[in-house]
């Protein structure tokens, strides 16, 4: 059922390696019931988790996994999809993922896609997920922070069980948690 926040609104959506990868398929399919133009972009470390078909079928478009595919246009990929967005996600946003935001590092297609974005025009929301240990890091804190400070957007992450088969911080959030976000983002711009 089309939703009037995703009507004709692009959106992309990046996944890096985590076993959350598998609640970014729902996210993913919710976006385009509502409405929503969805181009998917997976790290390597993402297509060990889910396979790249997977969010081809549920898209209707390319998935990206290098920067060195050209499939709609001439123009680089990271280049032509960061300007098309109207929002970028990453779920699940890994601790690699944040570091490399944080430094500027662009050395995969999800990251050389959010180094595209400007982000005074599109926002990037970013969910992460890691298990406890890896999110009270200092390194992680103090990579959150200066994303933040930045322009970046956070939701999660979530307390709750863990694919380590323990219960803490860290958790990527629900689906439907970040669908909500989404939504607030898009209506308040």
């Amino acid at each position: 059922m089309p939703d009037p926040a995703f009507q004709d609104k692009t959106i992309l959506v990046g996944l890096t390696g985590g076993i959350s990868c598998y609640k970014t398929a729902s996210i993913v399919s919710r976006l385009v019931q509502g409405g929503a133009s969805v181009s998917v972009c997976m790290t390597e470390a993402a297509t060990r988790f889910v396979a790249p078909l997977t969010f081809q079928a549920l898209s209707g478009r390319p998935v990206y996994t290098s920067a060195w595919m050209h499939i709609e246009s001439h123009d680089p990929q990271h280049v032509s999809s960061a300007r098309q967005a109207d929002l970028m996600l990453i779920a699940p946003c890994t601790m690699d993922m944040l570091a490399k935001l944080a430094i500027g590092r662009a050395d995969d297609i999800v990251s050389l896609i959010a180094a595209a974005v400007d982000r005074n025009q599109q926002p990037v929301l970013l969910a992460p997920a890691m298990n406890e240990a890896m999110w009270n890091q200092p390194a992680t804190q103090r990579n959150c922070e200066q994303l933040r400070e930045d322009g970046y957007e956070f939701i999660g992450p979530e307390t709750g069980w863990q694919a380590c088969r323990t219960s803490g911080a860290g958790r990527m959030s629900e689906p439907e948690q970040i669908i909500e976000r989404i939504e607030a983002i898009l209506s308040s711009r």
